[in-house]
Parts: structure tokens; C-alpha cells; sequence
């Protein structure tokens, strides 16, 4: 008998004890969590004697194994010596040799054995070895293992991650740093955006004047571009190019305006946004131009994807021109979204000439396409379930946009395949409901149109929601403030939601927060709940068949190689878990507690540098290395989220290249640990007002605030782009002050009277607002904490 099954990989029977922890996950410090973890009874570790004595059979790792003794050494401090007679031994067994270019199907596959006689991992192919030894890294603390058995592989196939290129370039370390993140965290493909309106970033042989008009002269060579796909290939993840087409084109205008749907003058696009140059689909100039380009980029790019973009096509260039107008009637083609499938079908086949699959954006979506090729969705369920449904395979990025500010839980809650409503949404005998309509005007775009319906059902309230032109969904943790205002939570594309509403007769007021952003609303009762969009689901064949898995995305329009790894990391770890492991791996506070551990762990073992680079802006902000009381401050702190930093750079005109990422803004992190432990405290306080620890825990924490504020303002004071936070500063000194005094009045037993309490709700409301891009996030505790005075 073989000593290595794949079919029992996950079955083989222990001799010894063994506790099981599958899902929830345990206490490990690992991340994506895995399919099964087996710990002997009582623990138990296995002391390092390093470097580690490294055996490899059924495959060539050669070019990985000084990489991992490197990453071992960083993170045991080891000196770099000679492996030793006394070493302990790590034999990695893989089962079959593979070409070791990673592909869409390749088998990631492990079983990783500590014991206290050493280590074995045993793999299918090279890249189950490469995502085992990135969970045996995760665990090594102090020069030891924990006695554990791991049984592991993916749930989806697609585990990726977007970075954009084109809008802010990306230097090829820069990116290949990324690519050691990727790896890390157990993902399989980069997903490379190289063009789009602000930038050609693909060197071209036989069109050197796209690089050399388009791109203010930052490119990436053909050699450098091999250079990244060879890195990641080392590391066994996939490099996907993107190539966009037919819109997304302003730079591809200035370079060839002659492949236009219309002539021009075209200049480099300086702004964000969706502009209008489209490539003319009557034009054969146009499949000649993409069929000889294809070519070059399948000779780089060795992945059977390649992605075409296809996304935000704005047809006013088509619908202008008679030229074109003519050629759809010839073609029978009724409106834009017929021509665009037409030059898809097209393009398709160029790629299909060149070994390559179509993959692209929502848009690409058309009967009219094979079934083989393969949709990206940005537009989130509805449209994925309608892919999988219709047979067609797609991928999930909607909920997993890390440009976005969004909290790690809401990244963690964004399940690839479609939920259904249960029934939620049906009213009952004996039950009464109430409907609301509203209108949620935002900084850019139209408002946002909706219903909700609350349900006062026994055993408590539930509710759902209709956005306009989406399905239907239901709505969690419905509280009543007070008997007239009331709050939910629900996850949408934009982040989680929460209203803080208030009815007088038939209407409601108040607001909406979009993450940590306040929204002003107004609404009124509706007759009776509306009818909606009730979701149709795939069945679960379709599903597994169909849906693939996703892709966290990073654009780059407020992003650039000084603040990328800020944003990535240690969040896209928390999108790895999701398309990783298994389903029911859902537990919040676990993974909190495990991307505390990942995040130093990357730092340390893969070198990531969401805390350097952080650290280097705050020397540069402060003018000083004494950056503690701006660290201090910074932790009251976060961004504005979902898209209202870019919203409010577009109202000022400042939605540009030539906007400095160089704000405090830029370098904080998406989400204050220091709030979110903050948070716990008091709802641990509000439940039992006798914890003490709770109390002492908060009063801690706001005079640091409080006392801080003082030695940090003279730096607030003396840089020019922190001097926009002075009053920020005296907000956060209030409330903090204010968090004391409500807990010496609990402490005392005191009640505040109802001035006081509406002159405390005055403060924290004008505190909310956002302020340099930035929102106090200390105000929503403190909120809570005086809400329950009540």
C-alpha cells in the first residue's frame, strides 16, 4: 500500500487522544483556519532545534527551502548556521509531481503532523506542501510547536486578490511583497489591474507608443512583468493579468485614437471616475490591434485566464456615432448592451485562438457568451446567484473591496454563495408589522431608496429590508431605544448599516450609519409591507459547480505603494478565512483574536509592512520619532468609511492623481482595536453593573485619552496637515471626559437629569460628524454607555 491516499487525507485514524476542533475555530494562532485541527489531550509541544532539518520527497522545492529557513530564523531569532546532527527534522512527502506552474484546478491538499518526534507534512502536490508550510510558520512561537495534527484544504478553488496598477503604479517590490502576502495567507492568485484611464502599465513590442504616450512613463517591462509572474509561480500562486476593454480606455485614446469610437482630441485622464472613450467594435482595426496584443500577453502570462475588464462602459461615443449606429443596424444588434456582446463574442474568440479563457467584470454577462467564460461580480448576489443559476461560473468581490474602510467582521460575514430569506420575510398569524419607506441622500450619486419592515413576532422582533432594484434581505439585532426610536443592523454592498431611527405619527427621521458614518434620513409609514424582489437561490449543485470562490480588490484611486500594505493587511487575511475554510467558521470575537496573532506574525515572518509604513508616516506627521501621543490619539480614531472619504475629495474637487495621500486619514487603520475592545468593555459594563474589571478597564482607557490630548496638540499644531484634527483633539478630550463621568454616576448610583443627558447627546452627535476625513470612533461607545442611563 502507498504510503500517502489523497481519498483518505482527511480519514486516517490516531493511535493517540485526540480533541477535534473543526469549526468554531480554537485558540491557534492560525488563519485562514483549517478544515480539521487535532490536538493530543493535555497539549503538549515540540521544542525547536533550528535550522530545521528539511527532507524533501516526490518533488524539487529547492528553490523554497532557503526562503522558509530564512522566514524560520526571522522568527525564532536564530542565527543563520549550518543544519545540525541534533536538528529536528520536517519531511515533507508529496504524492505526485506537478508542472510547477500553478493552475485553476491544482490540488492544495495537506496533512501537517507535529509530534514530539518531529514534523511531517504530507501533501498532494507541491502546493498543498506550500500552504502547509505557511500554516506550520503561523505556528511556530519561541522556537516551539504546539503537538497537533492537521487535516486541510480549501473550500473554494479562486482565493485571490486585485491590486490596481494603473490608477497609482505600483513598483514591482512593492508588488511582490504583495505576492508574499498572498501566499501567506493560503490564496492562489494575484489579479494584476494593469490599464485602465490614468495609466497604460503593459510594455508592448509591437505597440511601443502605448507606454511611451500613456503611462508618464511609469511601466512595467516585459522582463519585469516575467520577472513578478516567476515570483509568484515560486510561492504557487497564479498571476492573472487585466487588460481592460472595450471602456476603461482614456489611456489606450491618447496612445492609438484611431481604434476609438470617436476621433477625438484625447488627453491622459487625470481624474477618477467613468469616463467616455470607448474602442470602436465596427473598427477591424480594433481585433487586429487586440489579437496581436493578446498574443504578447499570453507569451507572459502563462495563466489560462485573462481578464478583460468589461466593466462601466458608458455608450454615449457608441450611440453618437452614425458609423457605428449603422453597423448595429447591419447586425441586427438592438442597443449597446448587444453591441458590447458583440465585440465580446469576439474578443472571446481572439482568446480562445490564443489558449487563453475570457474572464471579466458583471457586464461581460451575456446569453450570447459561451458558458466557459467566467464573470467577476461587483455587483454582489443578486447578480451571482443569477450567474450560477444560468450555469455560467463566476466569482465573488462584492463585500471583499479592501479600498473600501470596512471593519475585518463585516468582510468575515460576506458569504460567497447566495442566502436565502427562510421564510423571514413572511408575516405570520398573530403577528403585527410595520412599514417604512426612506430616502438616504449620500455625497455622490442619487439617494438610496428603500423599504424596511419590522415584525413584532413572539419571541421577539425580526425584520428585512428592500433597496430599490435589489432583492430582498433581512435585517438583525432590532432594539427599541426608547418606545419611539429603534435601530437594526443589516450588510449591504456599501458596509453595514445601522439606522438610529425615530417615529413622530407617520414619518421617521434620523440617521443611517454606512460603517462609522452618519447619513442623514427621512422616511414615512407605509399601508402595508411591500411586495420586493424575493431572491432566487441556485440549487446547491449549481452553487458548488458554478460559484468558485472570490477575490478581495484594492483600487488604488486613494491608495498608493506607501500606505498598500496599510490597507491589505492584516484584513485580507480575514477574506482568505472566509474563501478558505470551512463554512461555519463564523465566530467574530475568535477571529479577532486570531488576526491580532497573523498580524505580527505577518510582519515578522513575511514581511509585510502595514506597521512600518505606518510608523514611517507618523515620524514624518509628528517631525519627530516620539510618535506616541499621535499613536495615542490615532487610536480614538478612524477613517470615514465605505466611499466617503473618495465622495468627499469628489465634492472638493480634490478626486485626483495630484491629491498627497499624506493625511493622518491615509495611515490609520480601517478599524480602532482599541474602540472595538473599548466597545466589549461597556457592553459588559451595561450587563452586569457590578463588573468592576469592565469599569476599571473603560477608566483606563479614557484618561490615557484624556491625559494625552495636551501633549499631543503641539504636534497637531505644527504640521499643516495635521492641524485640521485641533478640534478633533478637544472633541476627544470631552468625550472622554464625558465616558468618566457617566462612570462615577454609576458607580455612585446618580441619575443625570434630562438636560444634561440631551446636552451630552448634543456633543456626541457634533463630535460624529466627519471631520477631515476622519470620524471620532470613540463616540459610539460612549453613546452606548449613555443610552443606558435610560
Amino acid at each position: 500500500m502507498p504510503w500517502f491516499l489523497p481519498r483518505l487525507l482527511f480519514t486516517c485514524s490516531l493511535i493517540l487522544p485526540f480533541a477535534v476542533i473543526a469549526a468554531p475555530a480554537g485558540t491557534l494562532p492560525l488563519m485562514p483556519w483549517p478544515q480539521q485541527v487535532e490536538q493530543p489531550e493535555g497539549g503538549g509541544s515540540l521544542v525547536l532545534t533550528m535550522p530545521l532539518a528539511i527532507q524533501v520527497e516526490g518533488d524539487n522545492l529547492k528553490e523554497s527551502l532557503p526562503r522558509w529557513q530564512q522566514r524560520l530564523a526571522r522568527q525564532t531569532g536564530s542565527p543563520d548556521l549550518p543544519v545540525s546532527a541534533s536538528a529536528t527534522p520536517l519531511n515533507i512527502r508529496i504524492a505526485r509531481q506537478v508542472d510547477e506552474v500553478p493552475q485553476p484546478d491544482s490540488d492544495e491538499s495537506y496533512r501537517l503532523v507535529v509530534s514530539a518526534d518531529g514534523i511531517t507534512l504530507d501533501a498532494a502536490t507541491r502546493f498543498g506542501a506550500m500552504r502547509g508550510m505557511e500554516t506550520l510558520l503561523q505556528l511556530v512561537h519561541n522556537s516551539a510547536l504546539p503537538l497537533v495534527t492537521i487535516n486541510d484544504r480549501p473550500r473554494f478553488p479562486w482565493r485571490g486578490i486585485m491590486i490596481d496598477s494603473a490608477r497609482h503604479f505600483m513598483p514591482v517590490e512593492t508588488l511582490k511583497r504583495q505576492i508574499d502576502g498572498i501566499a501567506a495567507a493560503r490564496m492562489n492568485v494575484f489579479h494584476w489591474h494593469l490599464t485602465d484611464d490614468q495609466g497604460w502599465r503593459f510594455a508592448s513590442r509591437h505597440f511601443p507608443q502605448l507606454q511611451e504616450k500613456a503611462s508618464d512613463g511609469l511601466w512595467y517591462s516585459q522582463q519585469q512583468m516575467r520577472d513578478i509572474v516567476s515570483y509568484a509561480t515560486r510561492r504557487g500562486v497564479r498571476v492573472v493579468p487585466e487588460i481592460d476593454f472595450p471602456g476603461h480606455a482614456s489611456a489606450l485614446a491618447v496612445a492609438m485614437p484611431e481604434l476609438m469610437a470617436a476621433p477625438g482630441p484625447y488627453q491622459m485622464e487625470r481624474g477618477w471616475g467613468v469616463f467616455k472613450p470607448l474602442l470602436d467594435p465596427s473598427n477591424e482595426q480594433v481585433y487586429q490591434f487586440i489579437d496581436t496584443l493578446v498574443g504578447e500577453v499570453a507569451e507572459i502570462f502563462p495563466d489560462p485566464w485573462l481578464h478583460i475588464g468589461g466593466d462601466e462602459v458608458d455608450p454615449s461615443q457608441w450611440n453618437d456615432s452614425a458609423a457605428i449606429r449603422q453597423f448595429m443596424q447591419q447586425k441586427g444588434l438592438k442597443d449597446s448592451q448587444a453591441l458590447q456582446a458583440y465585440f465580446n463574442q469576439r474578443v472571446e474568440k481572439i482568446l480562445e485562438k490564443h489558449q487563453r479563457r475570457m474572464m471579466g467584470w458583471d457586464e461581460i454577462y451575456h446569453a450570447d457568451l459561451p458558458r466557459s467564460i467566467l464573470i467577476q461580480s461587483w455587483r454582489g448576489p443578486d447578480s451571482l446567484g443569477e450567474i450560477a443559476k444560468n450555469n455560467y461560473q463566476g466569482i465573488l468581490s462584492t463585500g471583499f473591496y479592501l479600498d473600501q474602510a470596512q471593519p475585518a467582521a463585516f468582510h468575515y460575514r460576506n458569504e460567497v454563495w447566495p442566502q436565502g430569506l427562510k421564510e423571514g420575510d413572511r408575516i405570520r398569524e398573530g403577528e403585527a408589522a410595520q412599514s417604512w419607506k426612506f430616502s438616504l441622500p449620500r455625497l455622490k450619486g442619487k439617494p438610496l431608496q428603500g423599504s424596511f419592515t419590522l415584525i413584532d413576532a413572539v419571541g421577539g422582533w425580526r425584520g428585512f429590508i428592500d433597496f430599490e432594484g435589489r432583492s430582498r434581505r433581512m435585517v438583525r439585532e432590532i432594539r427599541w431605544l426608547s418606545p419611539t426610536q429603534f435601530t437594526f443592523r443589516v450588510d449591504s454592498w456599501m458596509g453595514e448599516l445601522q439606522p438610529v431611527l425615530t417615529q413622530a405619527g407617520d414619518n421617521i427621521s434620523g440617521y443611517w450609519r454606512i460603517g462609522n458614518v452618519r447619513y442623514p434620513t427621512v422616511g414615512s409609514r407605509l399601508p402595508q409591507p411591500p411586495q420586493g424582489i424575493t431572491p432566487e437561490l441556485p440549487d446547491e449543485a449549481q452553487l458548488k459547480n458554478n460559484l468558485l470562490g472570490g477575490e478581495a480588490a484594492l483600487w488604488s484611486e486613494i491608495i498608493d505603494e506607501n500606505v498598500i500594505d496599510v490597507r491589505l493587511w492584516p484584513r485580507a487575511f480575514v477574506v482568505a478565512e472566509r474563501l478558505w475554510s470551512a463554512k461555519d467558521v463564523t465566530d467574530e470575537k475568535n477571529m479577532y483574536q486570531r488576526l491580532a496573532a497573523v498580524d505580527s506574525w505577518s510582519a515578522v515572518s513575511v514581511g509585510l509592512q502595514q506597521h512600518a509604513e505606518t510608523q514611517l508616516q507618523m515620524m514624518r506627521l509628528a517631525n519627530s520619532s516620539d510618535t506616541i501621543p499621535l499613536q495615542i490619539f490615532a487610536q480614538a480614531l478612524e477613517p470615514a468609511q465605505f466611499y466617503t472619504r473618495q465622495h468627499l475629495k469628489y465634492q472638493a474637487g480634490h478626486y485626483t492623481q495630484a491629491e498627497p495621500l499624506n493625511r493622518l486619514a491615509d495611515i490609520l487603520p480601517t478599524e480602532s482595536n482599541k474602540i472595538r475592545e473599548l466597545d466589549q468593555q461597556v457592553d459588559a459594563l451595561i450587563a452586569n453593573r457590578g463588573d468592576r474589571k469592565a469599569a476599571q478597564a473603560i477608566r483606563r482607557q479614557l484618561e490615557a485619552w484624556r491625559q494625552n490630548i495636551p501633549l499631543v496638540e503641539p504636534m497637531l499644531t505644527q504640521n499643516p496637515q495635521l492641524r485640521p484634527l485641533i478640534p478633533v483633539a478637544g472633541q476627544v478630550a470631552q468625550i472622554s471626559q464625558m465616558g468618566l463621568s457617566l462612570l462615577d454616576a454609576m458607580e455612585k448610583e446618580r441619575a443625570f437629569g434630562a438636560r444634561e443627558v440631551a446636552k451630552m447627546h448634543q456633543l456626541l452627535d457634533q463630535a460624529a460628524l466627519t471631520q477631515d476625513e476622519v470620524v471620532i470612533a470613540l463616540v459610539y461607545p460612549i453613546e452606548k454607555l449613555l443610552r443606558s442611563e435610560r
